[in-house]
């Protein structure tokens, strides 16, 4: 029998892939043994200790510096924020959690019907969903200079758990780009189901013999 070492965050992999797990804490063994049972504890920590950040002082904008910034500048991204169901801004979100994207712009100049889009990406920078006001048939206005833009993308978080990036856009009406902001914020998505691919559809099974 061999033993391989796999040293990884991707919970879904360690599950894939190990038969028995380590959870260190600070170079401490914090958990050993079964492997659902260390991924577990893990999750725990990791979702306890954001709650505990979250009951502490108000959490400022979750906004880091793009990987890559583009755009005519008709408007600009001020603002960006993931935020779980009692508007707090996190980095750790449990499987099937309904999560908002905030995204605020302010116009430069004054401009009618833009378009604002987000697209979450995987540890791989495969892109995983992505959407648009456009495509999603919202119809913004118009906007004069200096207007500011605050905007919500709502959805239940069906990711399987492994580590994602958002990068976030406004454009014009023909897909051009006014501000885009790529990989802006980095967050994992925890649970303790496990399924392949990045999509947790949770399919319902029924079963029958016959014959």
């Amino acid at each position: 029998k061999v033993t391989v070492l796999f040293v990884s965050h991707d919970l879904g992999l360690v599950k894939q892939l190990s038969d028995r797990a380590i959870f260190l804490l600070q170079g401490r063994v914090a958990a050993a043994g079964d492997t659902k049972h260390v991924v577990n504890r893990y999750i725990g920590m990791v979702l306890e200790k954001q709650r505990s950040r979250d009951n502490g002082a108000a959490r400022t904008v979750r906004h880091r510096a793009a990987t890559h910034r583009h755009g005519d500048g008709v408007s600009e991204i001020l603002r960006v924020e993931l935020l779980d169901p009692r508007g707090q801004a996190v980095e750790i979100v449990q499987g099937g959690e309904p999560v908002t994207v905030r995204v605020r712009c302010r116009f430069r100049e004054p401009h009618t019907d833009p378009m604002v889009g987000i697209l979450i990406r995987n540890r791989i920078g495969m892109d995983v969903y992505g959407t648009n006001t456009r495509l999603e048939h919202v119809s913004l206005g118009s906007f004069p200079a200096g207007g500011e833009l605050e905007i919500d993308f709502r959805f239940e978080c069906r990711l399987t758990p492994q580590q994602y990036t958002l990068t976030v856009a406004t454009q014009h009406a023909d897909g051009s780009s006014h501000d885009w902001l790529d990989d802006v914020i980095a967050f994992e998505v925890v649970d303790s189901r496990i399924a392949a691919g990045v999509a947790d559809l949770q399919a319902k099974i029924e079963w029958r013999v016959s014959g």
